[in-house]
């Protein structure tokens, strides 16, 4: 005898659903540990495994989600979380292909342990191990140099026994309200050495091993859109030894207009970065009412941008007193009854010079009465 089980469709549906939505993503309760961090300018959402888009947040001002990514906080404007949860990093040795990787639009982590994460209201640090090969940390700090960036320190550790041939790779969705899914992106290479490729393609896996992938656009192009897309870049940093590390940064924020945010940029020598403007009247042009900012520094590039060099405040330089002519000293006369400057008589200059006189007045008047006489 045959017995039939009879699942109700309600319990099949409810059963689809929590299977589908954990192959999608992780949300809340699915980590051990997440973070919303902020500088009072620019606020991210950041995972234990170090990449970002987690839940927990106000609303956006423009889709009104409640995930943050990437929030410039003057605005409340969300670049990375409407729509879906795209952006994530990995690391990898080409030369073994271990591998592993983070990025909830991907589901689960591929291959990462969490060592650590620590958190306060303003940063965060996770560790992560990928198998027995790499050690990976991403420390979210605000940059010194300018409240409109976040700077991560990446530094990768070959903790296996072998050289390693280190790739990295960094992915996002620009979806940057307040026209989510419809943007102008921007992307310049610079010069950076280790940049070994980059594109549009902001759905890419974030597995860098997984290979070159665009939406249309490569290398360096500007304003590309409007369209749904994003960036991704691909670094391979050679060879590391056991116990060797390579470290470099990276730097997620967001400014009022796009002159802003590459003043941004020339502050901190960023070597390659990409745009995210929305589909405003001006936001290719200007940039407004906000343009988001990806870069990293540090990967073999000289800053895109000169780094301002501060005018120095001119010293006040003492106008010289003019020195003063002397006057010629003037000779005093000696007074009445003395000697005369280099005198040596014992007769009062005066009495002679007037003794003198009679003398001549004398002669004068005999030679006139003897003139007379005849």
């Amino acid at each position: 005898m045959k017995t039939i089980v009879v699942i109700p469709l309600a319990v099949l549906i409810l059963a689809v659903a929590i299977f589908a939505a954990g192959g999608a993503s992780r949300q809340a309760g699915a980590h051990p540990a997440s973070a919303i961090i902020d500088n009072g300018t620019i606020q991210l959402g950041v995972w234990d495994e170090g990449h970002l888009n987690v839940p927990g947040g106000t609303p956006s001002s423009g889709e009104g989600t409640t995930d943050v990514g990437v929030r410039y906080v003057p605005s409340n404007t969300e670049a990375t979380a409407p729509g879906c949860l795209c952006e994530g990093w990995g690391a990898a040795d080409a030369t073994s292909a271990a591998t592993g990787w983070a990025n909830e639009d991907f589901g689960a982590p591929f291959n990462l342990t969490v060592e650590s994460f620590t958190f306060d209201a303003d940063s965060a640090t996770s560790v992560v191990t990928v198998g027995s090969t790499l050690r990976v940390t991403h420390d979210y700090q605000p940059s010194p140099l300018t409240p409109n960036l976040y700077q991560v320190t990446v530094t990768i550790e070959n903790i296996s026994g072998a050289d390693v041939d280190l790739r990295y790779r960094r992915v996002m969705d620009w979806d940057v309200e307040p026209t989510a899914f419809s943007e102008f992106v921007t992307i310049d290479p610079g010069t950076a050495t280790e940049l070994l490729f980059d594109s549009n393609d902001g759905f890419a896996s974030p597995d860098p091993l997984n290979g070159p992938s665009d939406l249309g656009s490569t290398g360096a192009f500007t304003d590309v859109g409007p369209d749904d897309h994003g960036a991704l870049f691909d670094f391979g940093f050679g060879t590391v030894a056991p116990g060797a590390t390579k470290q470099f940064r990276t730097y997620y924020g967001g400014a009022a207009n796009e002159t802003e945010a590459l003043a941004v940029l020339a502050a901190v020598g960023a070597e390659v970065f990409s745009l995210g403007q929305p589909d405003t009247a001006d936001g290719p042009t200007l940039g407004t009412p906000n343009t988001f900012i990806f870069a990293f520094s540090g990967v073999g590039g000289a800053p895109v941008f000169a780094t301002p060099t501060p005018t120095p405040t001119p010293t006040a330089t003492a106008t010289p007193s003019p020195t003063p002519v002397p006057s010629p000293a003037a000779t005093a006369l000696p007074p009445t009854g003395g000697r005369p400057t280099g005198g040596s008589g014992s007769v009062p200059w005066l009495a002679v010079a007037i003794g003198a006189l009679a003398l001549m007045s004398g002669g004068a008047w005999l030679a006139y009465q003897r003139r007379h006489a005849r």
